[in-house]
Formats: C-alpha cells, structure tokens, sequence
C-alpha cells in the first residue's frame, strides 16, 4: 500500500487492525493518535512500529483516516474534523451504530465508508463488512477493500444490513470464545485439568473452523457427520436442542441488532 493511514483512537478493534495490517505490510505508514492512555500508545509503537501523533499531524499526513473510536467519541471527533480540508481523502469508520447520515451531517461531500471488522483482524482473519457512502469514488473503494482484504475477508452490503451483520460477524468473535470458555469449565467438572480442557477446546476449536473455511459441506452436513445415531454427540447435541439452542442465539443476534438500533438512535 503506498498511502498513509491515520488512526483517531488506538482502542481493542483500532489496535486489532493495526497489528494486521503490520503483519501484511512492514512498510505501510501508519499514524495514531490516541487522545488518553499514553501507555497505551508507547505499546502501540513499540509493538507496531507506528507514529504517535498529535490530531492535526495525523488528518493532514494520512490519505486514509480510520475512525477507532468508541461510538459515544464519534460526534467529538467529526466536529474536529470539520476544520479540516477532507476533500481528497477517504475517512473510514468502524463505529458500531453510527450511520453514514451522522458522518453527512458534519462532514458535507466527503468520501464515508462504514466498516465492521472484528478483532480477528489481529490474525489476519477478520470477516468486514463494508458500506460505500454516496461520495466514495471507486479508487477509495478499492483502497477500503484493500485495506480490509490485507486482515482477511470483505463483504459489501447496503447499509439496512449492517446491524445484521455485526449481530453474526463483528460481535460473533465474543460467541465462540463464551462458548470456549463454558466448556472450558465443563471439561474441567467432568475431571480434566484446566490446561488439559483448555488445550483440547482451543485445538478442536480451530480444527472446526478450518472444517468450516476450508470443506465444500454446509455445517449442517459437517454436523452430521459427527454425529451417529443415538451415539456420544447425538447426546450431547439433543441436550443442546432440547434446550432450546437454536431459539437463545436467534434471541442473542436479535438483542445485538435491536441495540445497534438504539445506538442509531441516541447520535
């Protein structure tokens, strides 16, 4: 990549992307500024070889500005942005329940593309979801693609789908790892050491997902091939079942949508 990127923020999902797209490109310029935490910003340069910088120095040296900060810290950050000249540059936003009409508000005629990664952007395998604003031209789109393919995989959606998408890709990561952890603690009643339950859930966690990434079989089909009639997983799954598992997490993405709604609404 032969441009510069800005960070505004250095949070979890702004040093997630950062650390991938070190991975990817040594040489990427990389500009942070981070408003609070100065320990915080010395690990990020000391880890990622980036630049601390003050605000003014970051929007005027970047061509591409990647808003990382907390959804409650976007409308302070955009009217510091309105003094500056935008016209040539591509800002990218990864806050979570801050519509593009937010950015239109402020910031008249500059190029906006929504972004949802997640923080598996640090191992290079996000899944991002991408939303094109009405001034985007299609070098920044593929600048916003670029950026996004060098820390795994993108997609692009209209913006009426974005909530959807965080409730099965950018909050999911927290999913599996609770799902881990509870039968973390399973393995562990059932009579494993906690080092022995945590090595053969993490290994049969990744063994699975390379299942899922890398077979041409639905997970449905990958089930059940697991699983024999009346045997060990057909237990343990009928419990899942019986219980109602399908119901809880269709109630869990809902209550993730509904308040990425509500986030909409207090902006």
């Amino acid at each position: 990549m032969n441009y510069s990127i800005g960070f505004i923020g250095g949070g979890n999902m702004g040093e997630a992307i950062i650390g991938g797209l070190r991975k990817s490109d040594q040489q990427l310029q990389i500009r942070v500024c981070n408003r609070s935490n100065s320990e915080r910003m010395l690990r990020l340069v000391d880890q990622y070889a980036v630049t601390a910088s003050k605000f003014e120095d970051t929007v005027e040296n970047s061509r591409v500005l990647i808003i990382a900060v907390k959804p409650k810290d976007v409308l302070g950050v955009l009217k510091q942005l309105k003094d500056y000249e935008l016209k040539d540059k591509l800002i990218i936003s990864v806050a979570a329940g801050v519509p593009l009409k937010v950015f239109y508000g402020h910031l008249r005629g500059v190029a906006i593309v929504r972004a949802m990664p997640n923080t598996s952007s640090a191992v290079l395998h996000s899944m991002t979801g991408l939303v094109s604003g009405e001034n985007v031209t299609e070098e920044q789109i593929e600048i916003g693609e670029q950026i996004f393919a060098a820390i795994g995989k993108t997609m692009w959606i209209p913006e009426e789908k974005m909530n959807a998408l965080i409730s099965v890709s950018g909050s999911a990561p927290a999913y599996f790892y609770l799902f881990a952890e509870c039968l973390i603690k399973a393995g562990v009643h059932l009579g494993l050491s906690e080092e022995e339950a945590e090595i053969l859930v993490r290994e049969t966690l990744i063994g699975a997902g390379k299942m899922l990434a890398e077979s041409d079989k639905s997970p449905g089909m990958l089930r059940e091939a697991v699983t024999s009639p009346n045997g060990t997983t057909f237990a343990a799954l009928k419990v899942f079942t019986d219980d109602k598992l399908p119901q809880t997490v269709l109630k869990a993405a809902q209550a993730c949508v509904q308040r990425a709604e509500a986030m909409e609404g207090e902006k």
